[in-house]
């Protein structure tokens, strides 16, 4: 087999860890969704799911019902929650045939479903969405109590849940989240003074569940933490995460440039002096980010350095002067551990000026992975 330049290696030992943590911040009473929409964040959707099915997961969370299909056709036996919704009536008959849980916020697909179950003669069970101050998907206060008659007339569906989104729980400003809270709160009550019993309500993401106890209700739903991840790269968490995801590439060249010599696309970095430049095996074409480019670091020889010149499609420069025993083939990591230093996703995140939910899903869905325990 032919080795590639570059690889990703996907910890689960290290997801099971924050499975654990988030198990311990959540107590036993309260259930939990493990959120695995876009490829598990870019770290392998079907062998995440796996490990958090082995490990106690309450059921899976997905963006869309090709997700949940291939879930389903890969074995997987855990509640299938399809965040996103569902549209047709072919949509509908799958998610009754496969026994899946979509998140409805219309009452069109609704009804659509109520058909393929009397069809069938099968119930399903349904999450209602919400919009508690998201400004996304869900249903506003003004509609929710006609609404809610409307699905509990629908009695092949069983509204197990309502749900919504917290919009600004990872900022310090916490008025604003208090008040999504309570709205969702209220939701519920009215629910339940409809006689809906409502066992399942889900309101917390990762930010949720680390620093709004308040927001846990019956579920919740990790994601970012579940692979290391901050939900910014300034939250401060209260648990020990670990990194899941590992990109290692190597180097292709080692050049001695005499001062003042431009390095990479435009020019906008010059050697100051005589410098090592090592011409590195990953870009913004293997998840990289291009806006690194002279701010971001990358390890060699377990040692951090400077990323210089503009970052390009497959190759990145960085600056080893000074170090010895650096030559063409050496090992490097663009994310995760070499010696005493680490990359995390958010320390890349905050110099690229995004968030390690774009780093992880551009890096792990780019590259071939490997899978370690």
């Amino acid at each position: 087999m032919i080795q590639s330049y570059n690889s990703v290696t996907i910890d689960l030992s290290a997801l099971i860890h924050n499975l654990t943590q988030v198990k311990k911040l959540v107590g036993r009473e309260t259930k939990i969704m493990g959120v695995v929409k876009s490829d598990a964040y870019g770290h392998g959707m079907v062998p995440v799911s796996r490990v958090l099915e082995e490990n106690g997961i309450d059921s899976l969370g997905v963006a869309f019902l090709h997700e949940a299909l291939e879930l389903r056709d890969k074995g997987l036996k855990s509640p299938i929650v399809i965040l996103c919704g569902i549209e047709t009536r072919e949509d509908a008959r799958e998610v009754v045939d496969k026994g899946l849980t979509p998140v409805l916020y219309d009452l069109a697909p609704a009804e659509a479903l109520a058909e393929a179950c009397d069809r069938s003669g099968k119930r399903i069970r349904i999450h209602l969405k919400v919009d508690t101050g998201m400004g996304r998907l869900g249903i506003p206060d003004s509609d929710l109590l006609p609404l809610m008659r409307k699905f509990k007339a629908l009695k092949p569906l069983h509204l197990e849940a309502l749900t919504s989104h917290l919009s600004t729980a990872d900022e310090t400003e916490k008025t604003y989240t208090k008040d999504q809270i309570k709205r969702f709160t209220k939701a519920i009550e009215i629910g339940r003074a409809m006689g809906l019993e409502l066992p399942l309500n889900n309101l917390a993401n990762s930010a949720g569940i680390m620093a709004h106890k308040d927001s846990h209700f019956d579920m919740v739903r990790p994601g970012i933490m579940l692979y290391g991840g901050l939900p910014s790269p300034q939250f401060r968490t209260p648990t020990k995460l670990k990194q899941v995801m590992h990109f290692k590439g190597r180097i292709l060249q080692i050049r001695d440039f005499p001062d003042h010599t431009p390095v990479s696309y435009g020019r906008t970095y010059f050697t100051k002096g005589l410098q090592k430049i090592a011409v590195l095996s990953a870009g913004y074409g293997d998840g990289l980010p291009r806006s690194v480019s002279n701010r971001g670091k990358v390890l060699v020889g377990g040692e951090k350095r400077d990323i210089v010149g503009r970052v390009c499609m497959n190759m990145t420069m960085a600056n080893v002067s000074g170090m010895k025993d650096v030559m063409a083939g050496k090992e490097v990591e663009f994310l995760g551990t070499q010696g005493d230093h680490s990359i995390t996703g958010d320390e890349l995140a905050g110099w690229a000026e995004t968030i390690s939910y774009e780093i992880f899903c551009a890096i792990g869905q780019k590259n071939g992975r490997e899978y370690r325990q």
